[in-house]
């Protein structure tokens, strides 16, 4: 009986002592699985942004491109590209090219009165426009351009100050402008545009070095090819049947109609129109986009 006991002990120790020795290694065969950690925010995610194809083109984390309909900006300016040997031309794209395509586009601004009802006849038509801004404006009402920036509209640089005799005294001076504005804008908003419009249109001002500037620089020179005649005295209706007109007998821009409208101070004709004229082009068809690299030059 008491050797019997004893080899059952005997077993049993044994038993354990194989199963200390060898569990290291069975748990070394067995694999696992490590869960990563996963960041969420609770602010507005960061925009996504295209990468780069050459190093002749601008850092792939400093364009915000999330779609091709989407407003792009840079988190740098000019000058802070070239004080820190970073690249300043744009990288190609594919140009965007609709069936029936129409850009609201909106000059002088900021206005608090004028910009925030075209803002509010945009929000309840659920469409988005651009906006070409002054500097003297974005002084005087930062508010008004947080507003069109955080309601997903675009932005875009119209100079700092639109006198012409100190604009476009030289190509050095029109692009001081734009530096000036840039920074007017980055300290409102964190981010400035490349998309720029001149004031008056490039047509009879520009020379080929001002257009090599904007290109080295990172600029997108936008231009428009259906004018509302808002720079004149012109009432509402008169505003709308003009576009109406424009639209109909140019069909070869439909692809990429670009309308040009003011939003400052003395537009209030405009405003009116604005809803007449946004009606007469979802009737039509037309898809409302935002201007940035992918819109195709007006002319």
């Amino acid at each position: 009986m008491k050797n019997k006991f004893f080899n059952t002990m005997c077993s049993i120790f044994l038993a354990c002592f194989i199963v200390m020795i060898f569990t290291p290694f069975i748990t070394l065969a067995i694999p696992t699985t490590q869960t990563i950690p996963v960041t969420t925010s609770i602010s507005p995610p960061e925009p996504e942004v295209t990468e780069t194809a050459s190093e002749n083109s601008t850092s792939a984390k400093d364009i915000t491109t999330n779609q091709s309909s989407d407003p792009e900006y840079d988190t740098y300016t000019y000058t802070e590209r070239q004080q820190n040997n970073m690249p300043t031309i744009l990288p190609p794209t594919e140009l965007y090219y609709g069936t029936k395509t129409i850009y609201l586009t909106f000059d002088d601004g900021p206005d608090p009165e004028n910009t925030a009802r075209v803002l509010d006849i945009l929000k309840e038509n659920n469409i988005k426009a651009t906006f070409f801004v002054l500097g003297t404006q974005v002084q005087n009402h930062p508010t008004m351009l947080k507003r069109i920036y955080e309601e997903g509209h675009a932005i875009g640089n119209h100079s700092y100050n639109h006198i012409y005799r100190e604009l476009y005294q030289s190509p050095d001076t029109y692009l001081e402008q734009l530096h000036h504005n840039d920074d007017i804008i980055k300290n409102v908003l964190n981010v400035r545009p490349h998309i720029s419009r001149a004031p008056g249109g490039s047509a009879g001002t520009f020379t080929k070095t001002y257009w090599d500037l904007l290109q080295n620089q990172g600029y997108i020179e936008v231009g428009w090819n259906i004018s509302s005649g808002d720079a004149s005295s012109a009432k509402a209706d008169e505003l709308v049947s003009n576009i109406i007109q424009q639209t109909n007998k140019n069909t070869f821009l439909w692809s990429h109609a670009i309308l040009l409208m003011h939003d400052s101070g003395g537009h209030e004709e405009t405003v009116k129109a604005l809803p007449s004229i946004i009606k007469f082009y979802k009737e039509q068809g037309f898809e409302f986009r935002i201007i940035n690299s992918k819109t195709p030059p007006a002319w």
